[in-house]
């Protein structure tokens, strides 16, 4: 008769061969995990899996803040394509406030004119500046985003020059 068990306990065989214990009693191994051994393979588990959760909510805040950067980004072009459709636009400024997805851009187009002495030294009239600054809120403070661009008169023509006779 033979008692065997899985779980290391100790078991009960009939000595036939003589070999087992002066009892009649042997220690079987046992081919299972130890309760430590599952709670340390646990705890592995969970620090990795908080790991894991911290970098998925840092990727969606990275994310949101691109979508945001995109979203005013698109507002300032589209502010300097409107002001450049008026044509040769007339100093001055225009300010608004656009909400889309839950966030609030506040934009301003501010347009000058240009007179700096090294443009009027090279004849240079009707330039003007398109500065358009676009802010939103995010998370403790404020983000700015300021597009410039430059925009000359189109009906000025350069100085005539000579030309030289060819021979």
């Amino acid at each position: 008769m033979m008692l065997t068990s899985r779980a290391g306990i100790l078991t009960r065989k009939n000595n036939i061969a003589g070999k087992n214990t002066a009892a009649g009693l042997r220690i079987v191994p046992a081919n299972g995990f130890t309760f430590v051994e599952a709670l340390i393979a646990l705890a592995v588990v969970s620090i990795a899996l908080l790991a894991l959760l911290r970098l998925q909510l840092l990727t969606i805040r990275i994310a949101d803040r691109a979508r945001v950067n995109s979203q005013a980004i698109f507002l300032a072009e589209g502010k300097i394509a409107e002001t450049l459709a008026l044509g040769y636009p007339k100093p001055g400024n225009n300010s608004g406030t656009m909400a889309d997805n839950g966030v609030s851009l506040d934009w301003q187009v501010e347009v000058t004119d240009l007179r700096l002495p090294q443009l009027s030294a090279a004849a240079v009239a009707g330039l003007r500046k398109i500065l358009v600054d676009v802010s939103w809120k995010q998370r403790l403070g404020r983000n700015h985003l300021q597009m410039t661009t430059y925009v000359a008169q189109k009906d000025y023509t350069e100085p005539q020059r000579t030309q030289s006779s060819q021979r």
